[in-house]
């Protein structure tokens, strides 16, 4: 069992408490992109903390206990009702129709009839306007396009904000293995930002991850 973090900017949770979405964490994704990246190094039993900055040290904002890992958008059909950009598996095509004409979206690609070339595979033709939305939590939609994994669980906690001291902060360590861990970067201030956070899934050293794990006891 590892432990991970993965940054939510304070936008996100802006949004997160827009939507009253503070109740039991049960997914987070993974994609290429800086605002969602990719969690491929965890595994089923791992556990993920979504943090944030809070009063210029770290914020941990929910813990998730990693039960299932698939395809972003197998579990978002199945438990959204719809895709919500995802990346689209091979063989099937979601058309939408626009004011420009019809827009497909398939693996790897998408673009509009008259000026992309579909691929020769494609098995499943979906209608976007035939999607049909089921009740779920505002956190269940990816923070942004392309998501390509998603890390569920049913034994996730509350979304709430656990500030931790900014000395505690400069004992944590980060990295695949423990020669190549180090500590988060600070400003000249010493003090936490965006960038010492976000970009990638950080695997904690062993007494951080004891450490995530007392706060929730």
């Amino acid at each position: 069992m590892s432990g991970f973090i993965t940054f939510w900017s304070k936008d996100y949770i802006k949004q997160l408490n827009k939507h009253r979405d503070n109740g039991k964490l049960c997914v987070v994704y993974g994609s290429q992109h800086t605002k969602m990246p990719s969690i491929s190094a965890v595994k089923i039993g791992d556990i993920i903390y979504p943090v944030s900055i809070k009063d210029k040290t770290l914020c941990v904002m929910a813990r998730l206990p990693v039960d299932k890992i698939e395809p972003a958008y197998e579990y978002l059909i199945r438990e959204t009702g719809f895709h919500y950009s995802a990346l689209i598996p091979e063989g099937i095509l979601i058309q939408s129709q626009g004011i420009y004409g019809q827009f497909n979206v398939f693996h790897g690609g998408s673009g509009y009839t008259d000026k992309i070339k579909l691929p020769q595979n494609i098995h499943t033709v979906l209608q976007e306007e035939d999607f049909v939305i089921k009740p779920h939590k505002f956190h269940q939609e990816p923070i942004t396009c392309c998501a390509d994994v998603a890390a569920s669980g049913s034994q996730g906690s509350l979304i709430e904000e656990r500030i931790i001291p900014i000395d505690d902060v400069k004992t944590f360590f980060f990295g695949s293995t423990k020669s190549t861990q180090k500590p988060l970067r600070l400003d000249k201030s010493g003090n936490l930002t965006s960038v010492s956070l976000g970009g990638f899934t950080r695997k904690m050293s062993e007494s951080t991850f004891q450490y995530f794990e007392d706060l929730f006891k």
